[in-house]
Order: C-alpha cells, then sequence, then structure tokens
C-alpha cells in the first residue's frame, strides 16, 4: 500500500505527465502551422507517449491501494521562432522529467517502498531514450539550420509513430 506521500507524489506527476502531453500537443500544432506536418506528427506522437505514461502511473497508484488526485494542468507556450527553439524546450522539458522521476524513485527507496521503486525503474529507462531523442534531432536541427534539409528531415519525421511498450 502507498504512503500518503507517495500517494501525493505519485498523483503530481500524474499531473506533470498530462502537463508534458499539453506542451507536445501545443508543440505539434505549431509544426503544422508553420507547414511541418513531420514535426508535427513526430510531437503528436510524443503527446500520446505521454498520455500513456500518465495512464500507467494512474493505474499503478490505483492498484497498489492508492487515490487518485487530478490536478489542474497549466498552459503551455503555443508560439516559438523556430524549430529549434521547440526542441530546445522540449530537451529542457525531458530534463526536468527526469529530475522528477529519480526524485521519486529516490522517495520510493527512502520509504523501502520496493513495489513503486520497481515501477518507476521502467520510466528511469524511458527517460534515457526521451532525452536521446530529442537530443537526436535538436542536433540535426543545429546542423541543417532554416535551409531546405529542414523539409528531408520533416520527411524522416512524419514517419514515427506510436506504439505502446509491449505488455503494457
Amino acid at each position: 500500500m502507498l504512503s500518503k506521500k507517495m500517494e501525493k507524489a505519485i498523483n503530481d506527476q500524474i499531473t506533470w505527465e498530462f502537463y508534458s502531453a499539453y506542451i507536445y500537443l501545443a508543440m505539434a500544432g505549431w509544426f503544422q502551422e508553420q507547414g511541418l506536418p513531420g514535426f508535427g506528427n513526430w510531437m503528436e506522437v510524443q503527446y500520446q507517449e505521454e498520455v500513456f505514461h500518465a495512464t500507467k502511473m494512474f493505474h499503478y497508484v490505483l492498484e497498489a491501494g492508492g487515490s487518485v488526485d487530478l490536478g489542474a494542468i497549466a498552459k503551455p507556450k503555443v508560439r516559438w521562432k523556430k524549430p529549434v527553439d521547440a526542441f530546445q524546450e522540449a530537451l529542457a522539458h525531458e530534463q526536468g522529467v527526469t529530475a522528477r522521476i529519480n526524485a521519486l524513485v529516490d522517495l520510493a527507496q527512502k520509504e523501502k517502498d520496493h513495489a513503486t521503486n520497481n515501477f518507476y525503474q521502467w520510466f528511469v529507462s524511458e527517460q534515457v531514450e526521451e532525452e536521446a531523442n530529442v537530443t537526436d534531432i535538436l542536433g540535426k536541427l543545429k546542423l541543417v539550420g532554416d535551409g531546405g534539409a529542414l523539409f528531408m528531415l520533416d520527411k524522416d519525421l512524419a514517419a514515427r509513430v506510436f506504439t505502446p511498450p509491449a505488455g503494457a
């Protein structure tokens, strides 16, 4: 059973995951408006991943005997100067999510909550992948700048699809 402190921390993270989804949906819309549907697609898939993360945590709280308490979701930024700016913000956001996940693991260890610690190990690995994916695209954006190669990268990003992890 979850302690009240752990339950609150996970509920806060559920809200944060939905906020993350909201950020990526805002970015998806902006990229679509800029005529970059591939970038928009990439961000929309990222949105789906964040909703999946929030839902996974939601179900964990209930399975662990806790109560779900969803918080308000803040309005995200909706405009960026250039694609690289949006991805820099996405990377900073993912680094913040990583810090939050690590804090949840630290709390679970402090409370000797082995089940929650085990549950969040998947998210620890997931954050390594999240940051690597955004860093990779950010590096490509810095290489191509605002030139014609941006449209080639847009085409590559259009191929991304959301596939729920096995066993989810």
